[in-house]
């Protein structure tokens, strides 16, 4: 398959893109090592100065960026400037933040002299993202990376070339010197042999479980580092005593928002007994108000899906799901449109045996489960091969934040939104992947940790003076 922008509202194939030479990647490995070489000795401030450039440039072009994201992909078009948004504020962050963060660290020691952990980068690194947020999957990888001083070769997904080729030309004008973010329409033999150069020494993947096994894979063939970010079925969970109006208020977005389309979007709502009823008759409602329509047109709050391929994936997930005994609980009226659109659907009385009870759906399918007690919810909760995200309602969020910890997944958000910031670690555990993006932890994601011990004179007398080794 090439890559290409098919507009899922129209069914038009808008723009088709070769796939690079192998002379092309070769070209971007060493003008990447070319760059890992020239930033080992640039100020950290300079990149900054360029990040915030480059911040700039990407609200400069906020309309045109929103309007290529949602052609290619579907996102509301609302929903695509929010993108764009929150890539601005990613960059301006870590643009203002970088150079403190990657400060040396002290170490308190028994060995002679002083001791520090220095952080440095380690050359190029392999970005391998998705469709459903084509430029922060890029910018959550680009910002902290660029300051570390590292360079990075980008394979997106095949159906949103013209997004990725847009971001990276923005980043190039705002000044970011040319091989420092190199987009390639790449086959997945090329991101392998990418990978196998020793040029490259760090691998960030987000993308589907087989994705991440595959390139996991190849990088661990070749003792590269790497951050796998991959699917979820987070738990959305609303306790006995949870104030109902925020929880129907935000739980039927946080299922809607960007179709659905979303690995840390909740997918399974885990609902106390005793507002079960209220939760359920609520969320129904919420999904009839939706309007689909044509992404463009800021009127629409139903989009379609990415591509075709993804609903008829999601069609027979949701038809499995019934067959094995799942209660369809509501779905939205048929809509008259050719474009990728999906009924927003509600599923109950999904038992342990039922496919859908352990598979990710991708798309604006709700699970509702009754529970009666914060046992039962937790155990629900956990009993669950991803682990990326939740949300939990309770009236103590004090004692939300207690339930909360026992979750296995790696964000808990009590009594909130999920939000995805510069200054929060992102990521999670299980088939969910591992390794943190954003915050000092993603930054730190792609270093050298060198230590540096350094003393006037060795004391020779003390047993730990350097006398000690592995």
């Amino acid at each position: 398959m090439t890559y290409q922008t098919v507009n899922p509202y129209t069914n038009e194939v808008v723009t088709e893109y070769p796939f690079a030479a192998d002379s092309e990647l070769q070209d971007a490995l060493a003008l990447g090592a070319q760059r890992y070489e020239e930033f080992k000795t640039q100020p950290i401030a300079e990149r900054g100065a360029l990040l915030h450039k480059v911040a700039a440039a990407l609200r400069e072009h906020a309309d045109e960026l929103a309007e290529i994201c949602t052609v290619d992909m579907g996102k509301l078009v609302g929903e695509s400037a929010g993108e764009v948004e929150l890539c601005a504020i990613i960059a301006d962050w870590f643009a203002d933040h970088s150079e403190e963060l990657l400060k040396s660290d002290s170490i308190e020691t028994i060995a002679t002299g002083e001791a520090e952990v220095r952080h440095h980068a380690v050359g190029v690194v392999m970005m391998v993202e998705p469709w459903n947020f084509p430029y922060y999957q890029i910018m959550r990888v680009f910002a902290p990376n660029y300051m570390v001083g590292n360079a990075m070769i980008l394979k997106h997904a095949a159906n949103t070339p013209t997004a990725a080729k847009r971001f990276c030309e923005i980043v190039e004008e705002a000044g970011v010197p040319k091989g420092t973010l190199t987009n390639l329409f790449l086959t997945y033999d090329q991101v392998t042999d990418a990978i196998a150069d020793p040029r490259v020494q760090g691998v960030a993947l987000t993308g589907s479980e087989r994705g991440g096994k595959s390139v996991a894979e190849a990088a661990g063939k070749y003792l590269k580092k790497n951050t796998m970010e991959l699917g979820g079925m987070d738990p959305f969970v609303v306790l006995g005593d949870a104030n109902m109006e925020d929880v129907t208020n935000l739980a039927w977005r946080v299922r809607l928002y960007n179709c659905g389309q979303v690995c840390t979007s909740s997918k399974r709502f885990i609902v106390m007994d005793n507002v079960y009823d209220e939760f359920l008759d609520a969320l129904k409602k919420n999904f009839a108000a939706v309007k689909p329509g044509d992404p463009l047109d800021p009127a629409t709050t139903l989009a379609p899906m990415n591509t075709k391929r993804a609903k008829e994936k999601l069609q027979s997930q949701l038809d499995d799901a019934i067959a094995a005994g799942a209660k369809l609980a509501y779905q939205y009226p048929e809509i008259d449109s050719d474009g990728q659109f999906f009924r927003p659907a509600i599923l109950t009385d999904i038992d342990t045996s039922n496919p859908a009870y352990k598979s990710e759906m991708f798309g604006p399918v709700a699970a509702v489960y009754r529970v009666h007690s914060e046992e039962e919810a937790v155990a629900l909760a956990n009993d669950n091969p991803y682990g990326l995200g939740g949300i939990l309602f309770a009236g103590d969020p004090d004692r939300g934040s207690e339930v909360a910890s026992r979750i296995e997944t790696g964000m808990v958000y009590v009594n909130n939104f999920m939000a995805s910031l510069p200054e929060l670690p992102f990521g999670g555990v299980k088939l969910s992947g591992y390794g943190r993006e954003m915050s000092r932890i993603g930054q730190l994601a792609f270093v050298n940790e060198q230590l540096i011990v350094k003393a006037a004179h060795p004391d020779l007398s003390n047993p730990a003076g350097g006398l000690v080794v592995a």
